[in-house]
C-alpha cells in the first residue's frame, strides 16, 4: 500500500474548520451544575485553601455568583449548606432560616430562571459528621430517612426546583418522594447520588463544607471503589423508588460506570466532577506542571463523552468562559 492509502483517517483532521465539523461529542454551559457553600451572614467571602477560586459564600454573594455563572450560560446551581449550629441529629437541616433555605429564596427572586438543586444530607449538620442519626458508633438508617425528607420538604418549601439526596441511606429516595408529595411538591423533581463512591476524591470537599466524620469513615454506607456491578443496581433502585435523575459520584474514576449507567439506563444521568479532581488540576495548573484550562476541558469532555447527561463541576464558570470564546 502507499502511503496516500494509509492517509483517510488524518485528511480529516488537517483543517480546523472541519474538526470542528466533525466533533463527536460538545460540552454546552447549559450542561453544568455549578455546586456553591453557602454560610449565614453578610459579605462573607472565606476562600477554601485546597480549592483555589472556590469560596464558602453568605447568601448575598452566593446570589452574585450565580448572576456572574449565569452570563456565561450557567443556569444550574447546586446548594451546600455549613449551619449555625450543629448537633447530634442534624436538626437545623430543615430550618427555614439556615444558609441553604434562604439561598434559594434569594437567588430565586434574584434570579427565577436559575434552577436550583439542593443537596440533601445530614454530614454538615451533625456533630459528628455521619451522614445519619446514630446508634452507638452505625448510622441508624431507618432513623435517618425521615429526616431526609423533612430536609428535603423544607428546601421545596424555600423554593427549590430540585432536591438530590447524598446520604446514601436505603430508601432515601422513596421517602422523599413520599414526604413531598404529601406536602403537595409532586412537581418538584429528585436526583439520586444513586452511585456514590467512598471516594479519597471528596477531601476538599470536606473541608470546604466542614462535614468530615469525628470518628470512623463513610465505607459502610458509600461504595466500595472494587464495585461496578453493584452501582447499577443502586442506580435501578433509585430510579425504582422515584428518581428522575441519577448520578454517579466521583467522575473522572468512574468514568466505566457513567458509560455502563449510560448503556443500561434511559434515565438521565448526571456525573459529579469532584473536589479532589478539580483540585488537583487546580494545583498542578498553579505549579506550571500542566496546561490548566487545557486539562480541565479535557476532563470535562471525557465526562461527557463516557455518557453523563449533565455535569457538576466546580469549573462550571471557567469552562463557560472558555466555551464562549468559542
Amino acid at each position: 500500500m502507499t502511503n496516500d492509502q494509509y492517509a483517510n483517517l488524518r485528511r480529516l483532521r488537517r483543517n480546523p474548520t472541519l474538526r470542528e465539523m466533525l466533533k463527536e461529542n460538545r460540552l454546552s454551559a447549559s450542561e453544568f451544575i455549578y455546586p456553591m457553600f453557602v454560610v449565614n451572614g453578610t459579605g462573607v467571602k472565606t476562600p477554601i485553601e485546597p480549592m483555589p477560586g472556590i469560596n464558602q459564600m453568605s447568601v448575598d454573594i452566593a446570589v452574585e455568583e450565580t448572576l456572574k455563572a449565569k452570563e456565561f450560560g450557567v443556569k444550574s446551581v447546586l446548594l451546600f449548606g455549613i449551619p449555625k449550629h450543629k448537633d447530634s441529629t442534624g436538626s437545623s437541616s430543615s430550618s427555614q432560616g439556615e444558609a441553604v433555605q434562604q439561598a434559594v429564596s434569594a437567588i430565586k427572586k434574584a434570579s427565577p430562571s436559575t434552577y436550583v438543586i439542593t443537596d440533601v444530607c445530614l454530614c454538615e449538620y451533625t456533630d459528628h459528621g455521619h451522614c445519619g442519626v446514630l446508634d452507638g458508633e452505625d448510622v441508624d438508617n431507618k432513623a435517618t430517612l425521615p429526616l431526609l425528607a423533612k430536609t428535603a420538604i423544607s428546601h421545596a418549601r424555600a423554593g427549590a426546583d430540585m432536591v438530590a439526596p447524598s446520604a446514601m441511606m436505603d430508601g432515601q429516595v422513596a421517602a422523599i418522594r413520599s414526604g413531598l408529595d404529601e406536602n403537595n411538591f409532586c412537581n418538584i423533581p429528585i436526583m439520586g447520588y444513586s452511585a456514590k463512591y467512598a471516594s479519597a476524591f471528596y477531601g476538599p470537599f470536606r473541608i470546604a463544607a466542614e462535614s468530615s466524620p469525628r470518628f470512623g469513615d463513610r465505607n459502610s454506607y458509600q461504595m466500595a471503589p472494587t464495585q461496578g456491578r453493584e452501582a447499577m443496581r443502586e442506580i435501578a433502585a433509585d430510579i425504582e423508588e422515584g428518581a428522575d435523575l441519577v448520578m454517579v459520584k466521583p467522575a473522572l474514576a468512574y468514568l466505566d460506570v457513567i458509560k455502563e449507567a449510560s448503556l443500561q439506563f434511559d434515565t438521565p444521568i448526571a456525573a459529579y466532577n469532584v473536589s479532589g479532581e478539580y483540585s488537583m488540576v487546580a494545583a498542578a495548573g498553579q505549579a506550571g506542571w500542566l496546561d490548566q484550562e487545557r486539562s480541565m476541558m479535557e476532563i470535562l469532555t471525557s465526562i461527557k463523552r463516557a455518557g453523563a447527561d449533565l455535569i457538576i463541576t466546580y469549573s462550571a464558570i471557567q469552562a463557560a468562559k472558555i466555551l464562549s470564546r468559542g
